[in-house]
């Protein structure tokens, strides 16, 4: 019978559940989850700052499809890194059909992810993306498979075709996945296609299945996943409100509080005893992050819980030291503030934003921000003219996205999450007048918890002293039944 983990570690923001907070997580025989959201500009960042470390090229080395892999290497590896003044440089934006330089540095950036989080154990490492950014998925779940990774979990969104895309390159076949397009007519062809053959050098090689859990918010959408997605749903995630990233709408209209955040009400809670009824494993998620709350989720029959926060502030993980002292300094007197802002994602979806001097969320700094849309993950596809397909983003220039359609309501109060997130974890994009891209750090609304895992006389924690804190709970309690097996 195969181990289920107690504890996944959440796959957060753009680089904070890196290789190393993964790698970390699953020596310790729990499952740990790398981002897979813009991993291939991750990669092209970490080249031109002349792969500190030489990680990367560890990874690449590893590749099994070495010409691909020394096309993408002599593109983007500055030797010595970049200036510090320079920028980072332009990657073309996916789109329905990307050019084969891309759909390549998907596939290389997720193997060299997955490969260097599952180096040195056996133990299983997962990959977590967002359905909201479908464009790259194909190419970037295939490149994970070629790592061996061994779950995919995918939220922000209803991921119904995920599972049959990963049969198809299990199984040497062409993979389908339907991409969403406002506007769309019955008979028009939305569908993006990866034949991995067209890619490979030599032989096909053998792929395993991972296993698929998909992270949903309500008892409707867990029954939907299970009843209609194109493959086999493993396990469900049920990520409550009060979690870091985006946040599924409230169910029914649209209400704020006084302070301007979305409003949960009964119609949003999840029935525990109709989860179990589904008869596959689940793990609660969104303020789950303590002992007691485990313990808890054991007990109604739960497999386990995801963390995020917690992770996001280990020593492991990628978001910037400077962010991390900073919120930690909040957190120790119980003022960490986090805001659940109904605009701020160009998706339409509620997310949770820190609020921190000096980043995105302190809104004279961000208004200040000249408009750009230059990565593109989040933009929205949408009929354009006779059966073509257009790309615009509710952050782009206000006037760029309504010359494609878009309505000026929608641009209101939108930020550029991809660039925010690049610079969470060091890697912020300047421009040509000077001006760097500001953060923008996503967490729970837990934030404040965070200060519990410091031992005294410290300041930071690794994820082992997470692990080790939230497992102490079922410990004590194995412990109490040895003994009173031992008595008896």
């Amino acid at each position: 019978m195969v181990q289920l983990p107690k504890i996944i570690q959440g796959g957060m923001g753009v680089g904070v559940s890196n290789w190393r907070l993964a790698q970390a997580v699953s020596k310790l025989g729990q499952l740990g989850v790398v981002s897979g959201t813009a991993l291939d500009q991750l990669f092209v960042r970490r080249l031109a700052d002349g792969d500190i470390g030489g990680y990367m090229k560890r990874g690449v080395d590893a590749f099994p499809f070495p010409d691909m892999a020394r096309r993408i290497w002599q593109e983007y590896f500055v030797p010595g890194g970049k200036a510090e003044d320079a920028p980072y440089p332009n990657v073309p934006m996916h789109q329905k059909a990307s050019p084969r330089k891309l759909v390549e540095l998907c596939m290389v950036s997720n193997f060299v992810e997955v490969f260097l989080a599952k180096d040195g154990h056996k133990n299983p490492v997962g990959i977590n993306f967002l359905e909201k950014v479908q464009m790259p998925h194909l190419a970037s779940i295939y490149g994970a498979m070629l790592a061996g990774v061994g779950y995919v979990l995918m939220g922000a969104g209803i991921p119904l075709h995920i599972p049959g895309v990963l049969d198809a390159f299990a199984a040497h076949h062409i993979a389908e996945y339907k991409l969403q397009v406002t506007g769309a007519v019955v008979g028009q062809d939305t569908q993006m296609h990866l034949d991995a053959s067209e890619y490979t050098e030599g032989i096909l090689p053998m792929l395993q299945r991972p296993k698929f859990l998909a992270i949903v918010s309500s008892n409707t959408l867990a029954t939907t996943m299970l009843r209609r997605a194109s493959g086999r749903v493993n396990g469900l995630v049920i990520e409550t409100p009060t979690a870091g990233g985006h946040n599924a709408p409230p169910r029914g209209k649209l209400q704020l509080n006084a302070s301007g955040e979305p409003m949960y009400g009964e119609r949003d809670h999840v029935n525990i005893e109709e989860l179990r009824a589904l008869g596959v494993p689940f793990w609660l998620a969104g303020g789950y992050g303590n002992a007691e709350k485990l313990r808890e989720a054991v007990e109604q029959g739960a497999a386990g819980i995801q963390v995020g926060t917690a992770f996001a502030f280990s020593r492991e993980s990628g978001m910037r030291a400077d962010l991390k002292q900073k919120l930690m300094e909040q957190a120790k007197v119980g003022a960490g503030v986090v805001f659940t802002d109904p605009l701020a994602s160009p998706t339409g979806f509620p997310f949770k934003v820190a609020q921190v001097e000096g980043t995105s969320s302190a809104f004279p700094i961000y208004q200040e921000r000249k408009r750009v849309c230059d990565l593109g993950y989040l933009r929205e596809a949408y009929v354009s003219g006779e059966n073509s397909v257009g790309y615009r983003c509710a952050a782009e220039p206000v006037a760029n996205y309504l010359s494609k359609g878009g309505k000026v309501e929608d641009t209101v109060g939108r930020k550029c999450l991809c660039n925010a997130l690049m610079a969470n974890v060091g890697h912020a994009q300047t421009r040509k007048d000077g001006a760097v891209e500001p953060p923008l750090v996503t967490v729970g609304d837990d934030l404040n918890t965070i200060a519990s895992f410091l031992a005294p006389g410290e300041n930071s924690y690794g994820a082992a002293d997470v692990v080790a804190s939230l497992m102490s709970g079922l410990q004590v309690e194995s412990e109490v039944e040895r003994v009173l097996l031992a008595t008896a």
